[in-house]
């Protein structure tokens, strides 16, 4: 019995609390309205509009500043427009897409293509792995994924991934990529990068000077890379000699200065490495550059992108097979 009297004195305060709170916004109203009677009565009809005229905007004013206040916070922001380079995509509900792309002006972005996986869906083959498209997206302040609007294809890789090899470079191409970038930060060498690379394989469908360019290159860009000229410890110059490394410690060392557990890398790997850091893909030259040499210059580099990230690459395992 005492619980429930307490229930009912608590229940009628809270509602004479109600009552108050109601009598006092009315009595606010009134006054708001005796005011404007009161300006109304000392004024004539020529003054009469503007005096309307100016409360009508600042009542408007105060119903701005309100909703700006209480504006939502996943609110869509501009569109963006950008070119990018489709790296991942992986099926969302019933019919939708996540789709992880490079952007050139925004870097690594994720986000949602509604209705990619209906049969006539607006996108087309432009979401597949390495396509090459101009793209619109939406993007929300608290929300990490992006809004997916549009699609324009300007270059198809679709072809390559015909040659089971050039396949899986170009699947390795874009688990590196994604793996190494950061999110929302904009690489245009990263992005001019991974195009060449891929623009090599499919004019050429040789994977082994375009494997090892990408590889030696994102390590050089991620800062990784040592000198290839001279030995880290002593300073020695690594002219034709072999040399020895090992991811856990930058750069590469004579003879006299390896430590435990580094491997060999010939003097002709040296050699491709250093051409290759000298020029570009599309103008260096077939001269000189072995495939043994380049395969080994490719171990190289993907060992050192594997410590960084600090996790084995799942499309490296298939390469192993496919070259």
């Amino acid at each position: 019995m005492i619980c429930e009297a307490r229930f009912r004195r608590s229940t009628v305060t809270l509602c004479k609390r109600r009552e108050w709170k109601s009598e006092g916004r009315c009595q606010i109203r009134r006054e708001e309205k005796l005011q404007d009677a009161r300006i109304f009565a000392g004024i004539d009809c020529a003054l009469r509009d503007a005096v309307v005229k100016s409360l009508v905007s600042q009542r408007a004013d105060e119903a701005c500043r309100g909703a700006r206040k209480s504006r939502r916070a996943d609110t869509p922001m501009p569109l963006h427009e950008s070119e990018a380079i489709i790296l991942q995509s992986y099926p969302l509900g019933e019919a939708d897409r996540l789709v992880s792309f490079l952007s050139r002006s925004m870097g690594r972005v994720r986000g949602v293509a509604a209705g990619a996986r209906r049969p006539k869906s607006r996108f087309g083959s432009t979401l597949e792995r390495m396509s090459y498209v101009r793209i619109w997206f939406y993007e929300r302040e608290t929300r990490e994924l992006v809004r997916i609007n549009q699609c324009e294809l300007i270059e198809s890789f679709l072809d390559v991934f015909k040659d089971y090899a050039a396949g899986v470079v170009l699947t390795l191409f874009a688990e590196i990529t994604e793996a190494v970038l950061p999110d929302r930060e904009a690489s245009d060498p990263s992005f001019r990068l991974l195009l060449l690379s891929a623009q090599k394989i499919k004019e050429s469908r040789e994977v082994d000077l375009p494997l090892a360019y990408f590889a030696v290159w994102t390590v050089r860009l991620g800062g990784w890379l040592g000198s290839l000229e001279s030995c880290a410890r002593c300073g020695k110059k690594m002219a034709g000699d072999a040399a020895y490394a090992s991811p856990l410690v930058p750069g590469i060392f004579c003879a006299d200065c390896r430590g435990l557990g580094m491997k060999p890398l010939s003097g002709t790997a040296l050699g491709a490495g250093r051409k290759i850091l000298g020029d570009r893909l599309d103008k260096i030259g077939a001269a000189g550059l072995t495939k043994p040499a380049l395969r080994e210059l490719s171990r190289y580099a993907l060992d050192l992108i594997e410590h960084q990230i600090e996790r084995k690459l799942i499309s490296r395992e298939m390469l192993e097979t496919a070259l």
